[in-house]
């Protein structure tokens, strides 16, 4: 099987079966959910969304964000991984956004890398998912799912990951590919024994043929 009928097969059936994926983060604008993300470094998205409901009514835009206590801020947040950090980034994204960006979140990968706490993958997910912009976001998951699948080959960092994705994927399909490929490795294809006998890309899928069918077979 060559490189494009695999990608090819993937896309097919990731259209046929979740052709409406999107973000489980829950936001109303774009600076909810660049708080939401930005809270979702090494969290899971339901702890997020537990947290963010009265996150939002205290901070509702930049302007009360920018002007938080820090020791108030950390105690909505604490329940969330490394909330010292987070509160600090949090509270100088609301600032840079006011200085810099007249209060808006801006919706280049460029300008949102500016930001503290902003890194690649964070700005790859606010222009996808807000401007459905050609970017990939490569977490553990899609790194993960991409390899198994043989999506990509030898990737050793996200960024080489998302290079072989962003190549392969026709552009108008990259925002949908990220959920596509997120969700699949938080439901199906997990880290520690994926769910290989309910995936309907085993197929064209280079872990199943190698780890499982062979078992199978025996």
């Amino acid at each position: 099987m060559t490189q494009k009928e695999r990608y090819t097969f993937t896309l097919d059936w990731f259209q046929q079966h979740t052709p409406d994926a999107e973000t489980e983060l829950i936001y109303d604008n774009p600076y909810q959910l660049l708080v939401a993300v930005i809270l979702s470094a090494q969290c899971t998205d339901k702890r997020v969304n537990m947290t963010t409901p009265v996150l939002f009514e205290k901070y509702p835009g930049p302007q009360q964000l920018a002007k938080a206590d820090f020791d108030e801020l950390f105690s909505y947040i604490k329940s969330i991984s490394y909330p010292n950090n987070k509160s600090k980034h949090l509270i100088g994204m609301a600032q840079m956004l006011l200085e810099k960006f007249n209060g808006n979140v801006p919706l280049t990968v460029q300008e949102l890398m500016e930001l503290p706490g902003v890194g690649r993958k964070t700005a790859n997910v606010i222009t996808s998912v807000i401007d459905q912009q050609p970017n990939m976001a490569v977490d553990t998951h899609v790194f993960r799912v991409a390899a198994r699948i043989g999506l990509t080959r030898n990737a050793k960092t996200p960024l080489a990951a998302e290079k072989q994705l962003v190549k392969n994927i026709p552009s108008g399909l990259i925002y949908k590919a990220h959920h596509w490929l997120i969700l699949h490795g938080r439901y199906i294809c997990v880290a520690r024994n994926p769910k290989c006998n309910i995936c309907g890309l085993r197929p064209v899928c280079k872990y199943y043929q190698k780890n499982v069918a062979k078992r199978e077979q025996l």
